[in-house]
C-alpha cells in the first residue's frame, strides 16, 4: 500500500496532517478487536448525534450516509439519537481534565479509532488499545446482571460500550 497523507482542517484542528500506512480496516494490533466499525457505530446512534459532523471530508463519505446526526447548527447532545436512547457521554472538558485526550486526537477515543481504522498508526495506539481493553469489564457486568438480549437492562452501560465499539446488542 502506498502511504497517503491526510490533511485536516476542521473546527478542532487546523493544518494537522497524518499518514495512512495500513489498508483500511486491516492490520490491527492483535490485542485490539473492535466489534463495530466507525460506520456501524455512527449508523446505530452514538454521542447524541453531535460528534464529528464537521469531519465528513476527512473520512469516507459512506460512513455518514446512514449516520444518526443532529441537524447542522445544533450543538446540544440528544440522547434520543443514541441507540439505547440514553446519555452515556461525559463532556469533552471532563476528558481533558482527566488527561484522556492526546494532542493529535482532540475529540478523544472515537476520533483515534476512526483514524486507526482508516490506516493511521500513531504513538498513542498502545495507550488507546489499553483503554479499549479496560472497557471490557462492562461486558462482564452486563453478562452477570442482565438476561441475554434484554436491551432494557443497564442501557447507559450498553450505550457506553457501543461508544467503545463493543456490540452490546449481543449481550
Amino acid at each position: 500500500m502506498k502511504a497517503k497523507v491526510v490533511r485536516v482542517n476542521d473546527t478542532m484542528q487546523k493544518g494537522y496532517r497524518y499518514t495512512l500506512t495500513e489498508p483500511m480496516g486491516k492490520h490491527f494490533d492483535p490485542r485490539f478487536k473492535p466489534e463495530l466499525t466507525p460506520k456501524q457505530m455512527l449508523a446505530l446512534g452514538v454521542f447524541g448525534g453531535v460528534y464529528m459532523r464537521d469531519c465528513v471530508k476527512e473520512f469516507p463519505r459512506d460512513w455518514f450516509t446512514k449516520a444518526k446526526l443532529q441537524k447542522k447548527g445544533t450543538f446540544e447532545h440528544d440522547p434520543r439519537i443514541n441507540l439505547f436512547g440514553v446519555n452515556a457521554s461525559q463532556p469533552l472538558s471532563v476528558w481533558r481534565k482527566k488527561g484522556w485526550i492526546y494532542k493529535d486526537d482532540p475529540r478523544g477515543w472515537f476520533q483515534w479509532y476512526c483514524r486507526y481504522y482508516c490506516g493511521r498508526r500513531s504513538a498513542d495506539d498502545d495507550r488507546q488499545i489499553k483503554r479499549w481493553r479496560a472497557i471490557a469489564r462492562h461486558v462482564a457486568q452486563l453478562k452477570k446482571h442482565c438476561r441475554k438480549g434484554d436491551r432494557s437492562c443497564r442501557p447507559v452501560q450498553r450505550q457506553a460500550l457501543l461508544h467503545w465499539a463493543y456490540d452490546s446488542r449481543k449481550i
